[in-house]
């Protein structure tokens, strides 16, 4: 673990500001502390940031499943999160809660959705499969399953 300390000056801190948001951004922050000072020297914000050492940024890049997919598993795919998406709504709880994207990408190379075929997707359990599973399948699944 590493700290960092930041002290804004309160006017015209704007650009320590950028350059704290620039340093947030780029590090995996595990707390951030602030105290508000004012002394002889002025008013400031002062923050004392705890972050993991790595110095490589985080990636947080998006997968471009159109190209990751072939054509018919990207169909499969863009309904799915349709209907990710409307359980999603009807239950209250973020999208990625129901199958993450990669998750739902799996299930969309998978020609015949059953209940074994959907636990067979990476981080995919019995939970989901018994909460979420049977949305999924189409009337070609069931008739393909039987």
């Amino acid at each position: 673990m590493q700290i960092k300390i930041f002290t804004i000056p309160i006017p015209g801190g704007e650009q320590m500001n950028d350059e704290m948001n620039v340093f947030l951004r780029s590090k995996k922050v595990l707390q951030v502390e602030s105290e508000f000072v004012s002394n002889s020297q002025g008013v400031f914000w002062c923050f004392c940031i705890k972050y993991l050492g790595d110095a490589t940024p985080i990636n947080r890049g998006k997968v471009d499943y159109r190209q990751v997919l072939d054509d018919e598993s990207f169909k499969r795919f863009s309904r799915m999160r349709e209907i990710r998406k409307q359980l999603a709504k009807d239950d209250g709880v973020p999208a990625y809660a129901i199958f993450t994207d990669e998750e739902l990408a799996g299930l969309a190379k998978i020609e015949v959705l059953t209940p074994a075929t959907i636990r067979s997707v990476k981080n995919i359990g019995e939970k989901k499969v018994e909460k979420y599973g049977a949305h999924f399948f189409t009337k070609k699944d069931h008739e393909k399953s039987e």
